[in-house]
């Protein structure tokens, strides 16, 4: 029913299908095969791994490792760990050679131990077959008073932190909700989170980088430039003030927004989640970032940025011909490391609980009560 609180991010996609009849498997050796890389001043260490059903697959000149590992590792920190994210590396040049899993939502105390599960498929080309076939490595750790550590090469504290912004808005939430409402209220708002993830209109996309695609430059019949609508929030530091995309049936691509840093701070990044809408309703697209590594908006300046993207849209097997596109902030990070997400009242007063999916956080307080019930969301509640 829920996606895990476990989440993999793909350095690939489409690129790994089922292994066909009389590939050649080999020989996966857990002491050989897996090496896990944990600095000596890491703040986390490893317990245990085990590799599980783990195996690797020859076919034809790709080697396919379809992992299903557990780790086990230990806070060994004096802060509370609030989020992970490894790197998980067979190969670093070729293509579906890394992906990484991310772990929001935890709250790990000094000296506790915290499972962490790997479950993904890579490729190496077999020429490249010297142990270790695959390398997990720490890209970074959030703490409780959002320090951070690690090398963040795959911008880990920007996701972690909002990750964690998040989640501390969706716990205010349930408290608030808790002390108005009693515990008849709180079940009530529980339940409204499997709600919203059954009924929210759902819509498969595929995001390109242009300049991959060999028809990028041909022509596409019905191609129009379409305006954004937006959705602005009172508080938000960075205001959307125009923008547009270029529509057919079914596809978005080469979109320029234009925004403006409101705030009193520079600006380092900017998420828009897009929101596309059909003759029957609207669906959340994607969460695009429109701004590249080399922004710097600096307070009360306006900048345009490009995409060199493509979105596809389909829904279930079948293209979604799209007449209307709306956008959003949905993130930003200042220069100084911390980061702005809407609210939840934003989120309500824009009717945008519907479309969106239920973050990290409020798909472990509602496991936590499937499986435990009321009473053990409260008594987690009461210790943030």
């Amino acid at each position: 029913m829920w996606r895990s609180n476990l989440l993999t991010r793909w350095a690939f996609a489409g690129l790994l299908g089922a292994v066909p009849m009389g590939a050649q498997e080999v020989p996966f050796d857990s002491q050989t095969a897996v090496q896990v890389n944990l600095a000596n001043d890491s703040p986390v260490t490893l317990l245990s791994y085990a590799l599980g059903e783990s195996r690797a697959t020859a076919r034809g000149a790709a080697l396919v490792l379809d992992l299903h590992m557990s780790l086990t590792l230990r806070n060994s920190s004096t802060n509370r760990v609030r989020g992970v994210v490894l790197s998980v590396i067979s190969q670093e040049v070729a293509v579906g050679g890394k992906a990484s899993v991310s772990v929001p939502s935890l709250n790990v105390g000094p000296g506790e131990a915290f499972p962490v599960r790997i479950d993904l498929q890579l490729m190496r080309p077999t020429q490249v077959m010297a142990n270790p076939l695959v390398k997990v490595e720490l890209d970074g750790v959030l703490f409780q008073n959002l320090s951070f550590f690690g090398p963040d090469k795959l911008h880990s504290q920007r996701t972690l932190t909002a990750w964690e912004m998040e989640a501390q808005r969706d716990r205010d939430h349930f408290k608030r909700v808790l002390t108005q409402a009693g515990q008849a209220g709180l079940r009530q708002a529980l339940l409204e989170v499997q709600a919203r993830e059954e009924d929210r209109p759902q819509l498969d996309v595929r995001l390109l980088r242009r300049r991959s695609l060999s028809g990028a430059g041909a022509a596409v019949a019905g191609l129009h430039n379409e305006q954004f609508a937006f959705v602005k929030f009172p508080d938000a530091p960075v205001e959307p003030l125009d923008g547009w995309a270029e529509l057919a049936n079914n596809m978005a691509r080469s979109a320029h927004i234009e925004v403006h840093n409101r705030s009193a701070k520079p600006v380092k990044y900017v998420e828009l989640g897009w929101l596309v809408s059909d003759e029957d309703q609207q669906y959340m697209a994607a969460s695009v970032p429109p701004s590249g590594p080399e922004l710097l908006l600096r307070p009360n300046e306006t900048a345009r940025v490009d995409q060199d993207t493509e979105l596809v849209f389909s829904r279930k097997g079948r293209p979604v011909n799209i007449q209307k596109m709306t956008g959003f902030v949905s993130q930003v990070e200042f220069r100084d490391g911390t980061v702005w997400v809407p609210t939840r009242q934003n989120l309500e007063s824009a009717s945008l609980l519907r479309v969106l999916a239920p973050s990290p956080e409020e798909q472990r307080v509602y496991d936590l009560y499937l499986k435990k019930g009321l009473q053990a969301v409260m008594d987690e509640l009461k210790k943030y």
